[in-house]
């Protein structure tokens, strides 16, 4: 059976409870042996946003319908952004970090439009938060620790909660656009198709090729 398509009543429930702009907050590439991992970003008024038909979370879209939705999307949305963290940035901050940089680049470019009150982040793991120790410091951890919007996790809010779908599908497609971008000037790696995860056949290129300065290189590549 189909999975149920995602809808608003989450975001309608937080404008009941006097949130006025909701941001949805999805990541893609975690898990990927190459490429920058991204954060998508979409900022709703869902007091006003209607339902829009089509949107589900990115994984269970073909590549040419996740495409299509995209102008759909940022027209719907009253800011969306997508915001990346690549290879040496990985390695030299660790993942966590890493997916909290490319969140905060999201937030920051999406709030330049609209500033969340409240955001809904896919998944158990707060890693938008700065951790609490560097509350004080100058990083843009510490600027994400005291932005002005609440943030709580949901898990498979990309499934149910319309605002992170959408989300989810803007990060797919601008982080599979970037390495099939890639995969013309390192055409070995199969970029275009396993988008730099870890399949049997990029790790035998990484194998016979060595690593680029795409790939996460304090990873285990092999």
């Amino acid at each position: 059976m189909a999975a149920a398509a995602p809808t608003l009543e989450w975001e309608r429930e937080l404008a009941a409870q006097g949130y006025f702009a909701v941001a949805g907050c999805d990541e893609v590439g975690r898990g990927s042996l190459a490429g920058p991992v991204s954060v998508g970003v979409v900022i709703i008024h869902p007091d006003t946003a209607r339902e829009l038909p089509g949107v589900k979370d990115s994984k269970l879209l073909r590549v040419s319908v996740r495409e299509a939705l995209v102008p759909a999307i940022i027209d719907w949305a009253a800011a969306s952004a997508v915001g990346h963290a690549q290879a040496p940035e990985i390695d030299a901050l660790g993942l966590v970090s890493a997916l909290r940089l490319a969140g905060s680049r999201a937030m920051a470019q999406a709030a330049v439009t609209v500033i969340p009150d409240f955001v809904i982040l896919d998944g158990n793991q707060d890693w938008l938060s700065a951790p609490e120790q560097d509350l004080f410091s100058h990083s843009h951890e510490a600027e994400a620790a005291v932005a002005p919007w609440r943030i709580q996790t949901r898990i498979k809010a990309d499934m149910t909660c319309l605002s992170v779908a959408a989300a989810s599908v803007l990060a797919k497609v601008e982080r599979d656009g970037i390495m099939t971008g890639l995969a013309q000037e390192f055409p070995a790696f199969g970029w275009d198709s396993n988008m730099g995860y870890g399949t049997v056949a990029h790790k035998a290129a990484i194998a016979s090729e060595g690593p680029t300065d795409h790939h996460r290189k304090t990873w285990r590549l092999l």
